[in-house]
């Protein structure tokens, strides 16, 4: 029966194998997600099947030892509570169980939280985090001006993360002010944003093998950290390999039209490649965080 509603729930839900077998996990992009999506569905399956074996023995238990007819109130059912060999499997299958649940996540957190030291990244980007926006660096690639490449976001505008696909990324982040996370639900996993990340002892370098697929995945901060906290947004932009390259390029010129630089948004734009290179953000806005600039329609009822 359980086979059955496994095969037929997916069927008539309008849902793929792919997606029941996510059990409700988010799609991920990246290695390190897939990894983290199998260490769930497998822990699921486990549950599942211990859910099973559980319900089956309190039905059986229900159906073959309850009482019979002819049996008065003073009958005794037989006592099995101090039967040791059903006591030590009881003991020990539950211990097998949490011990390879156990060394299948610390296999999946050692991969997801690879040697910085030793895997050589293709790309770095620092990561600063304030209340209420975010800065994108890219220390190793310098600007027209001679700076590296900087994105920062503004309440006009939603900082672009613009990154390759198919290359090893480097992350540095620290925050400016309070603790933040910086979460992109398509990475699958968060990284608190510390100030002075030395001096809290935390690891604030962190490294993905790859983004797997071109597209516009939207980011956020995952913790609390004041008034505007929940729209503290920004969106990473994953181009082809070539793509990125020549964006690079663009943001390492003057930008004809202005005189200044190319910023984030002009140099997307000018690469002409349709959607992915929309100037300006497809998942999420910029907000004010002005009160008094805010229109009355903005404004929640009653302020």
């Amino acid at each position: 029966m359980a086979v059955l509603a496994a095969v037929v729930l997916p069927l008539t839900s309008g849902c793929s194998v792919d997606e029941a077998l996510r059990f409700g996990w988010p799609e991920g992009i990246t290695p390190q997600a897939e990894a983290m999506r199998e260490l769930w569905t497998w822990s699921c399956i486990a549950a599942l099947v211990v859910g099973a074996v559980t319900w089956g023995a309190m039905f059986w238990a229900m159906a073959f030892h309850r009482k019979r007819k002819g049996e008065d109130d003073n009958t005794v059912p037989r006592q099995t509570q101090y039967n040791l060999p059903v006591e030590i499997v009881f003991t020990v299958i539950p211990t097998i169980i949490v011990a390879v649940l156990f060394a299948f996540t610390v296999s999946v957190q050692n991969y997801v939280d690879t040697d910085t030291e030793t895997a050589q990244p293709d790309l770095k980007v620092n990561v600063l985090a304030f209340q209420w926006n975010w800065r994108f660096t890219y220390p190793d690639n310098p600007g027209a001006e001679g700076q590296p490449i900087t994105t920062l976001g503004s309440t006009e505008e939603i900082p672009l993360l613009v990154l390759p696909t198919n290359r090893r990324i480097e992350f540095e982040q620290r925050s400016n002010d309070v603790i933040h996370s910086f979460y992109v639900p398509e990475f699958l996993f968060k990284r608190d944003v510390f100030p002075l990340p030395e001096v809290n002892e935390q690891d604030y370098i962190w490294q993905i093998d790859r983004i797997e697929r071109e597209g516009a995945f939207v980011g956020r901060c995952a913790e609390l950290c004041g008034s505007y906290h929940s729209q503290m947004n920004f969106e990473v932009r994953a181009l082809s390999p070539e793509l990125f390259d020549r964006w690079v390029g663009l943001r390492a010129q003057s930008n004809p039209a202005t005189g200044a630089a190319y910023t984030a948004c002009e140099a997307l734009g000018a690469l002409n490649c349709g959607e992915l290179c929309s100037p300006i953000a497809t998942t999420t806005y910029p907000f004010t965080t002005e009160r008094a600039l805010r229109s009355a329609s903005e404004r929640p009822a009653g302020s």
